[in-house]
């Protein structure tokens, strides 16, 4: 029995069923079920199509096969050879690309993402590679058409930051940067080096979905707000206008149960309303990521995964440049194009690492 067409005939009953479902208007009034239900529309959408283009090749196949045996014509003969290669050569393609999207996705991967860059170990040093490392994921959300947006830095003594928090927003973002997690290690001479010796730093990024406003419970009314003036380089409206937010709010931690006090701040833009909106996304971020932490150490401690187990200490990659070298750990993963990687052309690792990802999940659905 063709186990792939098994799985597809399993999955036509419910593609009916949310067909359905999505113009139920008690669905259309409950906006996250809605919104749940439309991702899962457009996946099964997808495999559905796939499934009549499947459908059709073994028709075709047969059929060209059966002509084979049975017609005289030479003419007739041809065609059904030539049918039967085109066929031979489409379906293990065609069998490929369906089993990437029966592999169960990730409801987080359509989210934005928080994108948080650390200088690690390495003073000065690590923070100018910090500062390179924004820059590079700046320069690859520019050809991806994403926006991303600095909500809070703190910045390097002699250049680049300490800390630098960004929020980025397009299609599909958290499922392509969550590799991207982990302690990044760069070996080069240091500008603030005078003896020309190669030093070791490293930088920490973590990349988290971003909430969305019906995942987190809040309770506004329980904010204590703060406003204040930002300091600066910004002409005439700094210092004068409180344009600065500061949000305080008591949370129970589901890991440790105690209740913490929460304090974010952004002085992002010269708008106050904006700035609380912005400190508002990212409290709920903070408090989805930690409620969602036991969820992601359970899915972790059942696969083990060589890619994204998104474990923040593991050191993922190192950027070596006398040799022009960049090399990914978790796979393998080694190319010479340092210069062009540090502007952004990040994306064909990116796919090697989505490729050794999809493989190991494969194997655990047995597909």
């Amino acid at each position: 029995m063709n186990t792939i067409l098994e799985k597809l005939d399993g999955l036509e009953a419910r593609f009916e069923e949310v067909s359905t479902l999505i113009t139920d208007p008690n669905v259309i009034a409950d906006q996250s079920r809605f919104v749940r239900l439309t991702k899962e529309y457009k996946e099964l959408e997808d495999l559905m199509r796939a499934r009549k283009e499947y459908v059709n090749l073994l028709g075709n196949l047969e059929e060209s096969k059966t002509l084979l045996v049975t017609e005289s014509d030479p003419e007739m003969k041809e065609m059904a050879r030539e049918e039967v290669a085109l066929c031979e050569a489409r379906i293990p393609e065609l069998e490929e690309e369906i089993k990437v999207m029966l592999i169960p996705k990730d409801p987080e991967d359509a989210k934005n993402a928080i994108l948080e860059i650390r200088g690690g170990t390495g003073g000065d040093e690590a923070a100018l590679f910090a500062g390179d490392l924004l820059r590079m994921y700046t320069k690859y959300c520019e050809t991806k058409g994403w926006r991303i947006e600095i909500s809070s830095a703190s910045e390097g003594a002699v250049g680049g930051f300490k800390e630098v928090v960004c929020s980025v927003t397009g299609a599909d973002v958290y499922g392509t940067l969550k590799y991207e997690s982990g302690v990044h290690r760069v070996q080069r001479v240091p500008a603030t080096e005078t003896q020309g010796r190669v030093h070791t730093s490293a930088a920490t990024v973590a990349v988290l979905p971003e909430a969305e406003a019906f995942d987190v419970q809040i309770n506004e009314g329980e904010i204590k707000w703060d406003t204040f003036r930002s300091s600066g380089a910004g002409g005439q409206n700094v210092n004068k206008v409180e344009s600065g937010v500061r949000a305080r709010y008591n949370w129970r931690n589901p890991n440790t149960g105690e209740m913490e006090e929460i304090l974010i701040e952004c002085t992002e833009t010269r708008d106050q309303p904006k700035n609380k909106e912005r400190a508002l996304a990212r409290l709920r971020t903070y408090i989805y990521d930690h409620e969602h932490q036991k969820y992601v150490d359970d899915i972790s401690s059942r696969r083990k995964s060589l890619v994204s187990t998104g474990d923040r200490s593991a050191k993922i990659r190192t950027y070596n440049y006398p040799q022009g070298r960049i090399t990914d750990h978790r796979i393998g993963y080694t190319i010479y194009n340092l210069p062009a990687f540090m502007d952004g052309d990040i994306q064909d690792c990116i796919d090697h690492l989505i490729i050794a990802e999809n493989a190991e999940r494969m194997k655990e659905a047995e597909l």
